[in-house]
């Protein structure tokens, strides 16, 4: 019992003494969803992200059908600061286009980059950096793994880059702009201890006369063991180029702390043209050159009033524990 409560005890001072901006101790990875996290990779951090899908097309009204295969990636890095990160995104499509409206069919292939970006994302408030959310409950687990309302308190994070249309490109018109802006807004809460919720906001191709607003929500849960989790995802996109609701399922499995694989499935709502589509991939990050950094406890709660409660609590529960251990 004397040794348990010495390690509580060092527990404690070390959880109290700092807390840990961005970085995680296993990979942080956007993937399976189409959404993206709050959170950045950390600081010095490069993390890959990539995988394969299909997706099958058909088009009720206009009677045609598009059978796709292609390849997406993420190419992420922690710049400057724990809260920064740049990016280059892209998925890169090949498929074959069939109009049954004609006699006989025609049928073509296409291929070309469904999206192109490069852009940043900064996190403006993350509210687990205060010290009495940051650090767990010594003694009692249901504490830490129960609902509180506060979790649901969301990080924020902010992500500005532009779209890049190379000429030629089969999936868009020809007054697209090359280059055009996307904006989003990103929100992460984690509750329950194994859940997390993720919420995006985007406006894309703000220049461009199809511009395009969609929003994504994200719901992830972590099993007993830890190394698996699922998902299961909406997204709603509005544009006069292409409107759809998409709903994704899926799943991650962590082959070790920096490299994550995951596979999901996927179909629209909609018969213009309804969607079927499914993918797998994997994420996994090169961190050798990250080194934690450290936000003092002043930074956290200037004014120490979270750091006094909470200090006091912990001391009335380390007392009364050893109490319990000493009658036994």
């Amino acid at each position: 019992m004397k040794t348990y409560s010495f390690l509580a005890v060092i527990g404690f001072l070390l959880i109290s003494s700092s807390a840990f901006a961005q970085y995680t101790e296993v990979i942080n990875s956007n993937r399976p969803g189409a959404s993206i996290s709050a959170y950045s990779v950390g600081k010095n951090v490069i993390q890959f992200e990539g995988g394969m899908f299909v997706d099958k097309q058909e088009h009720k009204k206009l009677n045609t059908e598009v059978s796709a295969f292609g390849l997406d990636f993420a190419l992420r890095y922690g710049l400057f600061k724990e809260q920064l990160e740049i990016s280059w995104e892209g998925a890169y499509q090949f498929d074959t286009f069939t109009n049954n409206a004609t006699n006989p069919a025609l049928e073509f292939n296409r291929n070309g980059f469904l999206t192109h970006t490069i852009g940043a994302k900064y996190m403006i408030y993350d509210p687990y950096l205060k010290s009495e959310l940051e650090k767990p409950n010594l003694y009692s687990w249901k504490a830490n793994n129960s609902f509180r309302w506060k979790d649901l308190i969301p990080a924020i994070g902010v992500y500005a880059g532009a779209n890049f249309v190379f000429s030629d490109n089969p999936y868009f018109p020809r007054t697209e702009p090359s280059i055009s802006p996307k904006v989003t807004v990103a929100t992460q809460s984690h509750f329950a201890g194994r859940w997390v919720f993720v919420s995006n906001i985007t406006y894309d191709r703000i220049t461009s006369d199809s511009k395009e607003l969609s929003y994504i929500v994200t719901l992830t849960h972590a099993f007993d063991n830890p190394k698996w989790s699922a998902f299961v995802e909406h997204q709603g996109i509005d544009s006069d180029r292409y409107a759809d609701a998409l709903f994704r399922a899926g799943g991650a499995y962590l082959l070790g702390d920096d490299l994550q694989l995951d596979a999901y499935v996927g179909a629209g709502v909609k018969n213009t043209p309804t969607r079927i589509f499914a993918g797998f991939g994997l994420s996994y990050r090169f961190d050798d050159m990250h080194e934690d950094e450290l936000i003092p406890i002043e930074e956290q709660d200037p004014k120490g009033e979270d750091q006094k409660k909470k200090k006091k609590k912990d001391e009335k529960e380390l007392e009364k524990f050893e109490d319990d251990g000493n009658d036994n």
